[in-house]
């Protein structure tokens, strides 16, 4: 069994970290037009094939709830940054692509940010960096409960 008081520790820690780097990382955003929860949601949509992902997926990557995502992929979508349509394999589904002004957007902004996680994060080895993935990864995987 766990030590309760470590993981205590460990969890306090690691949530203490998070918000830490968050708070210097949400700085990259300050002289932007573009806010973070819509940087993560180009972050998603970028990375599908044709710069396009179902809603539900940019759903599930956010940490915000799904009507939080449909009115700033709403947003988003009367600035210019995404296009909306219907999923042709899902007809209740929908997908949201980048645009090319979203594209620049994401790509402008995500050379900076870039840049400020790679020299936050410069504070650990490859090594170190490679089992921080795997230990978080771990930690994501759903687990039945008792």
């Amino acid at each position: 069994m766990t030590d309760r008081r470590l993981a205590v520790e460990a969890w306090e820690s690691l949530f203490r970290a998070q918000h830490e780097v968050f708070d210097e990382l949400r700085g990259d955003f300050d002289d932007s037009d573009m806010s973070q929860a819509e940087y993560d949601v180009l972050l998603t949509v970028t990375r599908g094939d044709d710069m396009t992902a179902r809603l539900r997926d940019v759903t599930a990557n956010m940490l915000i709830s799904q009507p939080s995502v449909s009115r700033l992929v709403d947003r988003m979508v009367a600035n210019g940054l995404l296009s909306k349509c219907p999923d042709p394999d899902d007809g209740r589904g929908t997908l949201v692509r980048a645009t090319e002004a979203g594209v620049s957007s994401f790509r402008r902004v995500a050379s900076i940010h870039g840049a400020s996680i790679a020299r936050r994060m410069s504070l650990l080895s490859n090594e170190e960096l490679a089992q921080l993935r795997d230990l978080a990864s771990k930690l994501r995987a759903p687990r039945p409960r008792p």
